[in-house]
């Protein structure tokens, strides 16, 4: 499978750092005060692992939504978990909801309705996503395509120069 022309592809390393760095933005953000993470899967899961551990939070609960059914495009959304009733109460306030990415916001506008006063944190935000999301690390053009690396496995990566020589 060739990448696309605007692919990103993000290493194990890559991802850990950058998980770090949302957890640094996060802990500034509520003085230690986050009562659980709703994360949403499936992407959600690793950031999640990360930030927890970083931010000592014990309740880690998920929301399951599909969106990318051939992981080429985006397909109907379906809630196939919803998430637990104590931490919807108060309209989630006081609880991280976690995600790898915001490309759409489709899937962040349906867990935003279930928890709209609960902070809301990707590591990656893409533009039409983005209004939805309280924090984010990097933001990419809405055409790029991010290759995380549990989608990926080892393989040689031709230089950039061989495909512009002329």
């Amino acid at each position: 499978m060739s990448l696309p022309e605007k692919a990103f592809p993000v290493s194990w390393d890559q991802f850990h750092r950058d998980a770090r760095a949302l957890s640094w933005r996060l802990s500034g953000a509520s003085k230690g005060q986050w009562k659980a993470i709703v994360c949403i899967t499936r992407g959600g899961l690793v950031p999640a692992a990360i930030i927890a551990r970083e931010l000592g939070i014990r309740v880690i609960e998920t929301v399951c939504v599909a969106s990318y059914h051939d992981y080429t495009s985006q397909g109907q959304l379906q809630v196939l978990k919803e998430i637990s009733p104590p931490l919807l109460a108060d309209e989630g306030a006081g609880v991280l909801i976690i995600d790898d990415l915001t490309d759409t916001g489709k899937t962040a506008g349906i867990v935003r309705a279930m928890m709209p006063k609960a902070h809301f944190a990707t590591v990656y935000a893409k533009p039409k996503g983005r209004p939805l999301v309280d924090t984010f690390v990097t933001e990419v053009s809405q055409d790029t395509w991010i290759y995380f690396p549990w989608d990926m496995g080892f393989t040689y990566q031709k230089p950039i120069a061989d495909d512009h020589a002329g």
